[in-house]
This record gives structure tokens, sequence and C-alpha cells, in this order.
């Protein structure tokens, strides 16, 4: 069986049992909605409902492997792009793997160059080394190859924990209330957050940016929050941020604090400390956490001045900023997944929960959209993978019988070819 016709079938049979799943967002008269489709993987976009029952509609007819809705409101919401009359757009933060480096990458993503096919896992090169590829664009979008990513539980896990510290800042820096704050799982590898509410419908791109380099912490100096050299009783000493202070002047005392917890040798030298410097910092490690109780660590160490501070405070900063895809926040014109429909490289549900619920969350369980049924699959090679309560691989040039959630997984991500199946 063609693993696209399979696909389409069983997306088709969810739609037509589930379609009140779909979860209608706010003011559906005035947003765009844009398809993916299983033929060519082409595109329907600039699309216009006016009722949730047309929608729900459309999507059953089409069955398509995507289906989005824009963070924009507008007009004209069938209209050209530059015709639409945009009112206004919610404030929407990605959070995804595929911008967060982790080491499990270099287990289970592959690459493929499209020119010769030779393979690699982890990120891929910027030129194959077979055949001199060049693998990306201009803006950076990767052209030349083609990639299987997998969603692990270590991936998983720290897009868990950026959204977390994302939440955390738009709640305690920014002054937005917990119940103003949408999350989704995106249906792949990370985590959907999203604001609605008036006070951000008109932001435009540049205030957006603003909010971007807020949460990530970029531009942050620590000079300009309390880390400063200054005069006391004739000797010059240096001051900094404590824990509790608020803003980005806690967060860099606690980043820094967070970082020193764990530095090794390696990771303070790569900072260009000097090594007698290295060798007190890691020495008087437990007196220097124990002096964040008073006035912080800023004088202790023999050696370590304003600039090696800057030094240290900057990989602080990297402990407390979230990582977002940032281009997508600033892009008012977004379209994004629509929750309560399918993802098409997995199968599984861009399903949405209280943002007060993400420490808990376990997105292999909650957006399992196919129960009940089985197949026969011939799996090429496919690394250890959850779905639900079951562990499933790796598996490699194999033929296996699995539940017809695994199934739709593998084959979204054409890693086998379905055989036979029953539901």
């Amino acid at each position: 069986m063609d693993n696209q016709t399979f696909i389409r079938e069983m997306f088709s049979e969810f739609y037509n049992k589930n379609i009140d799943r779909v979860e209608i967002p706010k003011s559906i008269e005035s947003r765009e909605f844009g398809f993916t489709l299983f033929k060519e993987s082409t595109m329907i976009r600039h699309k216009g409902f006016m009722r949730a029952e047309d929608l729900k509609e459309f999507i059953k007819k089409i069955v398509p492997s995507n289906v989005y809705y824009s963070s924009a409101y507008y007009s004209m919401p069938e209209a050209k792009m530059d015709e639409k009359g945009w009112l206004g757009s919610d404030l929407f933060f990605d959070i995804d793997a595929d911008h967060i480096p982790t080491e499990c990458n270099k287990q289970h993503d592959m690459w493929i160059c499209r020119v010769c096919g030779l393979k690699g896992r982890g990120v891929p090169p910027t030129i194959c080394p077979r055949c001199g590829n060049l693998g990306f664009d201009e803006k950076g979008n990767i052209i030349g190859y083609r990639q299987e990513t997998w969603p692990c539980e270590i991936c998983l896990e720290t897009t868990r924990m950026e959204t977390i510290k994302l939440i955390d800042i738009l709640t305690s820096d920014l002054g937005f209330s917990i119940s103003e704050i949408r999350c989704a799982f995106s249906g792949h590898r990370g985590y959907h957050v999203q604001i609605e509410i008036d006070e951000v419908l008109k932001l435009d791109s540049m205030a957006r940016k603003e909010i971007i380099d807020y949460v990530t912490g970029t531009g942050i100096d620590a000079r300009f929050h309390g880390l400063e050299e200054i005069s006391h009783s004739g000797a010059r000493i240096l001051v900094g941020p404590g824990l509790h202070d608020f803003g980005w002047r806690g967060r860099i005392a606690r980043g820094t604090y967070e970082f020193l917890l764990k530095a090794t040798a390696k990771d303070l030298r790569g900072l260009g400390l000097r090594k007698e410097v290295v060798e007190n910092l890691l020495a008087n490690r437990d007196m220097i956490l124990e002096s964040w109780k008073a006035s912080g660590p800023w004088n202790m160490i023999k050696g370590l001045g304003l600039r090696g501070w800057e030094k240290i405070v900057q990989r602080g900063i990297q402990f407390q900023s979230a990582k977002v895809d940032t281009v997508v926040t600033v892009d008012i014109h977004r379209l994004i997944r629509l929750p309560g429909t399918l993802h098409g490289k997995t199968g599984l549900l861009k399903i949405s929960f209280p943002a007060s619920e993400i420490e808990t969350f376990d997105p292999l369980k909650e957006a399992v959209a196919f129960k009940g049924g089985e197949a026969r699959v011939y799996v090429e090679e496919s690394p250890e993978f959850r779905i639900g309560e079951e562990v499933f691989g790796p598996f490699k040039e194999q033929t296996v019988n699995l539940p017809i959630s695994a199934a739709v997984f593998l084959a979204c991500k054409d890693a086998g070819k379905v055989i036979s199946y029953n539901v």
C-alpha cells in the first residue's frame, strides 16, 4: 500500500469521527486559513470561513495533511496579502526543538543530500562533504537536504523547560496573567504559546521584536542591571544584582548562580578566564553559591574583575532566556497550526491545554489521535519512540505489527511502508 494513501485514509477517518475536536479560533470570520494537501504537497491559502460548520465541512471534504490559521485578523481574509486590511494580530511564540541544539539529535535526526544521497546524523553540514552541494539558502533555510527529525523524550523535555521559562517571563516580568496565556503542544517537537488580549492586538513588528529581545535576553548588558564597580571607603569594589531582584537584574543573578553551580573547568576556560581564576572559582564554588544569601560573590575571587564577571553573566543569561523562534513572533501575518488538527509529520494532534498545566502535560500521551486497530509495517530504519504508554523500536529493515497510532507515525516519517492494516 502507498503510504500517502494510508495516511490520508486514516486522517479522513479521524476527521469524519472527531471533527468537533477541531478548535475554532476567536473571530473566525476575520482569520485567513491555509491547508497543505497530500497530493503533490501543494498548499491552499487565503481561505476564509464565516461559520465554524463551514470550516469543519471543508476539512472533512479535502482531508488536508496540515491546517493553519492566521494569527492576524483581517477585514477581507480571502483577498491578496496587500489588500486584506490588517486589523491586528495575536501575540504568538513558537518553541521548537529544531531551534534548540540538543545532543540527542545526533542519535535520532538524519539528513540526506538531495544531490548525491549522502546520509548523516544531527545538524546538516553547510556544504555536503561528498559532492559540495550547498545545503542552505541565503536566509538559512535547508534546501539541499531532506531531513528526518524525530521527537524524543529529551527533545520534548527541553522544549517544555523553555516554554516554562517563557511563561514565567510573560507573567513575572511583562505582567500577563496566566489565564491570558494559551498553551499548546505543536504535534511534533515543541510548544506554542499565544496571547489574544486586546492590549497586544495592534503591536507592530518592531514592538514584537522588543518583546522577543526581552524574553531571549538579547542585548542585555549587566552593567545596566546592577553589575558595576563603585568606590567604597577609598577602595574600588564590585556590586551586582541579587537572586530576588525583579526583571533581568534577578534573572542575571539566578542565571549566573545556575551556571556556576554546573560549570566545569572547560566551561570556564571557554570564557577566556585565566587558569588561576578558573581554579579559584572551582575551589570556592560552595562559598560562592552561599554568598548569594548576603551581597553576592562579586568581590570574592582574586583576579576576577568587572570584565571577567561580564563574561560569566553572559553565560548566565543563556540559562534564563527562553529559546523561541524569533521570526514567528515578529511576523504579524503568520499562519499557525490550528489546535485539534493532525500534524502531517507525525499524525499527532496539536492540542491545547491551560498554561498552568505545562509541568505535568504529557504530549506523547495527550496528543495521540488514533485509538485501536493494528497495521503490519516494514520499517526501513527508526530510532526508539514512544506513543501513549508504549515504547517501540529501534527498528531496522524489519517487518513488525504495530498499533495504528505507531504505524501512522512511522508512515508520516517515511521511515517504513505499511503492508496491511485493520481498524
